[in-house]
């Protein structure tokens, strides 16, 4: 049985990561969506939140697994007896960034890094530019789920009126 995890931050799950994932759950029999803890990082939403709507979201795919992880990516990778790591690629940018921890990864385990480009579409679309155009009242829509969409817009108007 093949089995994958896409890590992120996943703050907020966006329609770009579920492209990923997507593709991912048509390539292996697993897919373990690892919410990677950052302690030295506060998101918007709790782990917790995002595990539950990235669950709601993909609940669709029955061979996806969303669970959290804190600590060096290959030691889940060996956890859950994967052999891949998938990473969504939207630029040159990222592909820079992500060689060196995929090489890295592949010396500490043996696991190899897929690198999936995105659709053309969800090129431009971060959590953070996301969150950031939410902020100052742009439209999101067409980057997230309606439920995530919704859960933003709730987090937004919380923290404005505190």
């Amino acid at each position: 049985m093949s089995a994958a995890v896409c890590p992120g931050s996943y703050d907020p799950f966006t329609r770009g990561h579920r492209f990923v994932v997507e593709k991912a759950a048509e390539r292996f029999d697993r897919v373990i969506v690892a919410v990677v803890v950052n302690p030295n990082k506060s998101g918007m939403f709790t782990v917790a939140e995002r595990i539950a709507m990235i669950e709601a979201d993909c609940a669709d795919l029955p061979n996806v697994q969303v669970r959290s992880w804190t600590g060096l990516l290959v030691d889940l990778v060996r956890e859950e007896d994967a052999t891949t790591i998938v990473k969504g690629l939207r630029s040159e940018t990222d592909f820079a960034y992500e060689v060196p921890m995929a090489q890295m990864n592949r010396e500490l385990s043996g696991a190899e890094t897929f690198f999936m480009v995105t659709d053309p579409k969800f090129a431009h679309v971060s959590s953070s530019l996301v969150k950031e155009v939410a902020k100052l009242g742009g439209e999101t829509s067409p980057y997230l789920s309606s439920a995530i969409q919704a859960a933003l817009m709730d987090r937004i108007e919380d923290v404005r009126s505190v």
